[in-house]
């Protein structure tokens, strides 16, 4: 709430010259589909609430229903607030019961003047199919890359600050972390020291078989469990210290490729920075959506900048530095990957308006 930017943002813009007067603004676009996911819901809703209302816009919100009786206690308490400082009421509104096919109806509704996705693939695709301006937030699964001239004891700290916190269910959080191999074991033990347990040999697959289905997905209620709940069920007990698991794993493994969604980070060996990174864009699949690097190498930290090419690159930080969180900048859980707006503010959720005066108004 406090570091979501507000209407302070949308700055006009005044042009005067010999042929008049040139006035830019920013207008609402009026009624806007908000569609959330099961992920960080609660944060989702403050959020976009006041970056949408900011921009002069109402919004109707469309829940997961896994995360149903949350957001509509977030939305009475967000309505209550605005009434209690002179505002009208309802300028945040849901649906009840939330599903797939009432966010669809809601998104194709003819008041409905911009769609704006935080999810999966799939709502994405509905969205774009409904003939309006989308705004949306894609899948991520952010790659992390150490290299050897990092502060090896501050990166496997904040890598794994960043990769536990809220279990991993941030859509920017560390996925997976690729360590140059003359600093591997000394990431991956001080890793441990910093409250990771580290999986071996047979416990790799026994976890593989709890989280995911004969089929190989991802089984979803393990999503933002946490570390010590998810090795119980294979027969290890951890204290709550431990906050986060690590497996050293192959760049092809499943722990890799899928965006797990869970405290579970795998460990990947690159023998030089140009492997490195080119695994590093493999497993971000072309998502551009976020990466994170340890290096005190101007060079390397440039180089993977610049050809991973995400919306939010976080250097020598945790993940969550990215939004703001102990490190400079705006929060926002809505980051616009696939439609190009980023890290949304007020500004996005609103039409670019010009008045022109022709030979008035100019002072001089």
């Amino acid at each position: 709430a406090k570091k979501t930017p507000g209407p302070e943002y949308l700055e006009p813009k005044a042009i005067s010259g010999d042929h008049g007067l040139m006035l830019e603004e920013r207008g609402a676009y009026g009624v806007i589909a908000s569609i959330t996911p099961s992920t960080n819901p609660v944060a989702t809703v403050i959020n976009n609430s006041i970056t949408m209302l900011s921009a002069g816009n109402t919004v109707v919100f469309g829940f997961h229903p896994n995360a149903k009786n949350c957001c509509i206690k977030m939305v009475s308490i967000l309505n209550d607030a605005i009434i209690s400082v002179g505002g009208p009421g309802n300028l945040i509104n849901t649906i009840e019961n939330p599903s797939m096919e009432a966010s669809t109806e809601l998104m194709r509704h003819e008041d409905v003047k911009l769609v704006c996705v935080t999810g999966g693939p799939g709502v994405v695709k509905v969205a774009f199919s409904c003939g309006k301006k989308v705004i949306a937030a894609g899948p991520g699964n952010p790659p992390v890359v150490i290299d050897e001239t990092a502060d090896l004891d501050k990166a496997a700290k904040d890598v794994v600050n960043g990769a536990s916190f809220d279990n991993n269910i941030m859509c920017i959080a560390e996925k997976e972390c690729i360590i140059l191999n003359p600093v591997f074991d000394k990431v991956r033990e001080k890793m441990k020291q910093h409250g990771a347990f580290e999986l071996k040999g047979e416990e790799i697959t026994k976890v593989m078989k709890v989280v995911f289905d004969s089929n190989g997905q991802l089984i979803r209620k393990w999503c933002g469990k946490d570390a010590k709940v998810i090795l119980k069920e294979i027969g290890i007990h951890v204290s709550d210290e431990i906050k986060l698991i690590i497996a050293e794993v192959d760049r092809n493994h499943p722990f890799v490729e899928e965006e797990m969604l869970m405290p579970i980070l795998p460990l990947v060996r690159a023998s030089n920075i140009d492997e490195a990174i080119d695994i590093a864009i493999v497993a971000e699949h072309g998502y551009f959506h976020t990466a994170m690097m340890h290096s005190h190498s101007i060079e390397n930290l440039h180089k993977m900048a610049s050809r991973i090419n995400t919306t939010i690159f976080v250097k020598n930080g945790p993940s969550f530095s990215g939004l703001g969180f102990n490190g400079e900048g705006h929060t926002t859980l809505t980051i616009a990957g696939p439609t190009g707006e980023g890290c949304t503010t007020p500004k996005s959720f609103t039409r670019e308006r010009r008045c022109v005066l022709i030979d008035y108004f100019r002072i001089v």
